[in-house]
């Protein structure tokens, strides 16, 4: 199989489409952007280190990667699931659950690598 450019370009809009889909349309994934913003910001800021660089780079990465999975899962549970069921709900729940773990996590690393700059 030949490697195609025109294809690859292609599959990079669609995941540019999907992102258009949840800025201004998910309110958490409006929160995240803002709140990775802000982590950004900081880092400039207080200088942060490369390792530290890394770390917040992935944190910032896979909580916005939760969020988008959640998105997915939310809209599937209401296309396959368009009146209420105990179980849709469920699902939708789980998939919130999974991302606030994520931001957790993320909030923690966040404030191991940024309390030694502000104390």
């Amino acid at each position: 199989m030949r490697y195609n450019l025109k294809k690859q370009y292609r599959s990079f809009g669609y995941a540019f489409k999907g992102l258009r889909a949840c800025i201004g349309k998910e309110q958490n994934f409006g929160t995240h952007l803002l709140m990775a913003a802000a982590v950004l910001a900081a880092g400039c800021l207080f200088g942060i280190s490369r390792g530290e660089w890394i770390a917040v780079i992935l944190c910032i990465g896979m909580v916005i990667a939760a969020e988008l999975v959640n998105s997915v899962i939310e809209r599937l549970v209401d296309l396959a699931s368009p009146d209420y069921h105990p179980l849709a709900g469920q699902a939708k729940d789980i998939a919130a659950g999974a991302v606030l773990i994520v931001a957790i996590a993320a909030a923690a690393v966040g404030l191991i690598v940024f309390l030694p700059y502000i104390f």
